[in-house]
């Protein structure tokens, strides 16, 4: 396993629970924290085979063009969209500041970290798989009977690992 971290990432945005703050703005900075197994990626030498901390950046620079009221909405946000560019990302920390936020004092940052973990063991298996949990998992993408999926979790109370539902695959 490997870490690929972006830190201080600057950028002015328009977020805040208060109107005057979606106009006016204010600085922010964006820290992304991404565990993901790079071994395949460093012995070839492939930028395919990681994540692509260019890509951390243009994702965190594209979310700040959407206002929003939360710092947890906008962290979220990333992790999202982090997470349907990459099928490798196995565990994200994102932490969102807003520096010198409007609190009628002198505040140097006020900040949110979310910590999404997506280690999983499979119930029938009992082997590691990566789970988002989401629209974004990739078991949304294997296709099992419908009937065949209301049994499957409610014997096995989960997500089950490629192994285990390819065998269920239709």
């Amino acid at each position: 396993m490997g870490l690929v971290a972006v830190e201080g990432m600057c950028f002015h945005g328009f977020h805040g629970f208060y109107e005057e703050e979606r106009i006016l703005g204010a600085k922010y900075m964006i820290d992304v924290y991404v565990e993901t197994n790079f071994t395949k990626a460093s012995a070839e030498d492939d930028l395919h085979g990681t994540i692509n901390y260019e890509a951390i950046h243009l994702t965190a620079k594209s979310e700040m063009k959407r206002s929003v009221k939360l710092l947890e909405t906008l962290a979220t946000r990333i992790a999202n969209n982090l997470k349907s560019q990459f099928e490798n990302l196995i565990h994200i920390k994102i932490r969102v500041s807003k520096i010198n936020p409007p609190l009628g004092g002198e505040v140097a940052r006020a900040f949110v970290e979310l910590d999404f973990n997506h280690k999983a063991s499979c119930p029938k298996t009992k082997r590691p798989f990566l789970c988002y949990k989401d629209k974004n998992c990739w078991c949304k993408q294997v296709r099992v009977n419908e009937e065949t999926q209301v049994l499957l979790k409610k014997k096995y109370k989960g997500c089950l690992s490629p192994d285990a539902l390819k065998f269920y695959s239709v």
